[in-house]
């Protein structure tokens, strides 16, 4: 098939650090690629990928000098995807509901996939008004807020297998690994460490929004030995650090869309402990691929259970369930599944119009005799 990927152009794909939704995009596309199909990425200059770039800027917006306006990068997306789009035979978009307007009405067959939370502040009036759009969420739990969208299916993320290492050996410390802030609960997670008396790394970013609440309430803690801040990492380091761990702490106090660093540690055969919401409980495999619970006192009692869990078993149902090969099976078939609709449509349209096309002149010059007769 001839598939157009649209990424976000905040971060390359894939990011240099942080940035789950244009990590996921990466792996999609090289495993697309590596099946045959002739995939188009539109995204920034500076991605790597085995896919065709369309490069819309140089730079990710995130770390470009100097800064770009957004709008008027997202207006050239959309022009670029407008002036190309006949050459596809479809377009999924990972941009949330940029591309409605536009790609609602060029006929080519398209799908969305949100990788956030879909609760936000107007966004259900902006899909209300594209009731045939299809949207493909990351977990079941994504499509709460907005069950009135044209959920066509829901595709779990993955991972490629070979890109983390597994580690079968009990980790010496708990492992923190995401955004530093509120909803992601740092807090909790030190609290937790404090509790059972374990070393925490915390690999993770400070958004801009956020260090106000990183300089008052977390960096007073960390001290640089039982509570350590490593920073952003990639993923070579990643590797390193998640494979080290007895457990990844998740205690987030949000509806988290999917929470693709739970995968992540699966994939080093390391546990996840994790608070029951948003889509952890299809995510964790309660008992097998770690331990979902209420509240702080549960975690702390799981992890006095880490000893129940195999390694090896973390990481076999992670080959299972989560990786890229899966995922990309499923969007393929979503992918097929519209283009089919799209050629039913054609093929209805063009029986239509040899039905009602006019009577052919026969050789003598006379017209056929017409469908219908008029009555005098």
């Amino acid at each position: 098939m001839r598939i157009a990927q649209i990424a976000p152009l905040a971060e390359s794909v894939p990011p240099r650090l942080y940035g789950g939704t244009e990590r996921v995009v990466a792996w999609l596309v090289d495993e697309l690629v590596s099946r045959g199909h002739e995939v188009t990425l539109f995204a920034s200059g500076d991605s790597c990928t085995k896919a065709q770039l369309n490069a819309i800027w140089p730079r990710a917006l995130r770390l470009g000098r100097p800064r770009t306006d957004p709008v008027a990068m997202q207006a050239a997306l959309l022009e670029e995807i407008a002036r190309t789009v006949s050459e596809f035979d479809v377009v999924h978009a990972h941009i949330d509901w940029l591309h409605l307007p536009l790609l609602s009405r060029l006929g080519v067959p398209f799908l969305t996939t949100c990788h956030g939370r879909m609760d936000l502040p107007g966004f259900p009036d902006v899909v209300g008004r594209f009731p045939s759009a299809p949207f493909v969420s990351i977990s079941d739990n994504q499509r709460v807020p907005l069950r009135e969208a044209n959920w066509i299916g829901t595709v779990y993320h993955g991972l490629p297998p070979d890109l983390f290492r597994s580690a079968y050996e009990a980790g010496s410390y708990l492992a923190f690994l995401g955004r530093l802030t509120v909803e992601k609960g740092p807090e909790a997670a030190i609290r937790i460490a404090h509790a059972v008396e374990m070393p925490l790394h915390i690999a993770a970013k400070v958004p801009r929004g956020e260090r106000g609440y990183f300089k008052e309430r977390l960096e007073p803690q960390v001290d640089g030995e039982k509570i350590q801040l490593i920073g952003e990492v990639n993923d070579r380091a990643k590797q390193l650090f998640l494979a080290g761990a007895s457990a990844l702490l998740f205690p987030i106090d949000w509806p988290e869309p999917f929470g693709l660093v739970m995968i992540e540690a699966m994939a080093c055969g390391t546990p996840v402990i994790a608070f029951s919401s948003g889509s952890v409980p299809e995510v964790v495999d309660d008992g097998i691929t770690g331990f979902v619970v209420s509240n702080e006192a549960e975690a702390i009692e799981a992890i006095g259970r880490l000893g129940e869990l195999d390694r090896r078993r973390v990481r076999a149902q992670f080959e299972k369930r989560f990786s890229a090969g899966r995922m990309a099976e499923d969007y393929l078939r979503h992918y097929q599944g519209l283009s089919n609709i799209k050629k039913e449509r054609v093929v209805v349209g063009k029986a239509e119009t040899a039905a009602f096309r006019p009577s052919s002149t026969s050789e003598d010059g006379m017209r056929n005799a017409p469908l219908c007769h008029d009555i005098d």
